[in-house]
């Protein structure tokens, strides 16, 4: 046998071997309440699946609505079409009011005439009298003024010809 071996049943060198009868076992620790250790059915202190503990977090915060509106935003072009999806995009929705910018303002002019649809749309997605008013935008105007010093009343580029 190797120096530093331990022979198969003896103890480890530096611990002494408790006598007990031949044929009995140890007794094993007590598992439960007092290990902190679940035993075979499942219990409170098991891992949680996380799609309960997200949906428990969704409604403790109030958070409901809100993922319902990021989640129509998301799907903007499904919900309005495709055509007018790729012209519009939705801004925010506060207080019953739902903001949307498009490309130009042609597209604003039509998306005012389909506001009565759209609203329709969106309350069969969200509930009713969630969106209760389509405020549309038309696109963003450059702005002229470049620099600290401007003209109030200026035309902006048009007035250098005339």
């Amino acid at each position: 046998m190797m120096r530093g071996a331990v022979a198969p049943g003896a103890a480890p060198a530096g611990r002494k071997k408790k006598w007990r009868p031949s044929g009995t076992k140890a007794p094993r620790a007590r598992r439960g309440s007092q290990g902190g250790m679940s035993g075979a059915y499942p219990d409170d202190r098991d891992p949680q699946p996380l799609g309960g503990e997200v949906g428990r977090l969704i409604d403790q915060h109030g958070w409901g609505l809100d993922l319902q509106v990021r989640g129509v935003f998301a799907r903007w072009a499904e919900v309005v079409g495709p055509e007018i999806g790729a012209h519009s995009t939705p801004e925010t929705l506060q207080d019953g009011t739902l903001v949307v910018r498009t490309d130009s303002t042609a597209w604003a002019t039509e998306l005012k005439l389909l506001a009565p649809s759209i609203v329709k749309r969106l309350n069969g997605e969200l509930g009713d009298g969630t969106v209760l008013v389509v405020e549309v935008l038309g696109p963003n105007a450059p702005s002229w003024k470049h620099g600290r010093l401007g003209l109030r009343d200026g035309r902006g580029p048009r007035d250098t010809y005339g």
